[in-house]
């Protein structure tokens, strides 16, 4: 008896999609309803608001933490493409540095929620620091979930190349999308919640 799943590596005849990928999209999809209920939240919430508080955040961490997931961004189309041209070490390579990268992101995080709890600064404070705890928080265990996806792949979950190369390359592939849409998210927050 044939256990295989049928089009985890060809595309579907109905939908021009591998299963992976159409997945992947039906997830970003709700994810995007997801956040895009915070920033409607917020933009609700600074409307109606009489006063608004400017210079809360760290602007220069934001933008480096910005820039970071940008390159991170980069470097896991480095990966995928490496697979692509059957480059092994060159994706091991590339998916190690977007960990790391992420990695960075956090302990900026870290840093940044440390200074507002030192300061007495929590959700508590006022109605905008209750939305930037919120948002960013949300948007922080999604790279966490990223990089746990990427652990994976780094560790037990690389066998699959030897088995099966192309579904491998196709998960690395939906690993990406995942990736870039959490960039990508990160690049609305940034100039929304700090530059505004």
């Amino acid at each position: 008896m044939d256990m295989n799943i049928p089009y985890t590596v060809e595309e579907r005849p109905d939908t021009g999609l591998a299963n992976g990928k159409l997945g992947i999209w039906l997830f970003l999809a709700s994810e995007v309803m997801l956040f895009g209920a915070f920033f409607s939240t917020y933009i609700i919430l600074r409307i109606g608001a009489t006063d608004w508080p400017h210079g809360e955040l760290n602007i220069p961490l934001g933008a480096i933490n910005t820039v970071i997931l940008i390159s991170s961004s980069v470097t896991m189309v480095m990966a995928w493409a490496s697979l692509k041209m059957g480059e092994w070490g060159k994706h091991r390579l590339f998916l190690s540095i977007t960990f790391l990268l992420a990695l960075v992101f956090l302990i900026n995080k870290y840093f940044e929620y440390s200074a507002h709890f030192a300061s007495g600064e929590g959700p508590w404070h006022n109605t905008f620091l209750a939305i930037y705890f919120t948002m960013t928080g949300l948007h922080g265990l999604h790279i966490i979930g990223g990089m746990i996806v990427m652990a994976y792949f780094l560790g037990p979950g690389a066998s699959l190349y030897k088995r099966n190369p192309e579904q491998f390359t196709n998960r690395i592939e939906y690993t990406g999308l995942y990736w870039h849409f959490v960039d990508l998210v990160w690049i609305f927050l940034f100039p929304v919640l700090y530059l505004l």
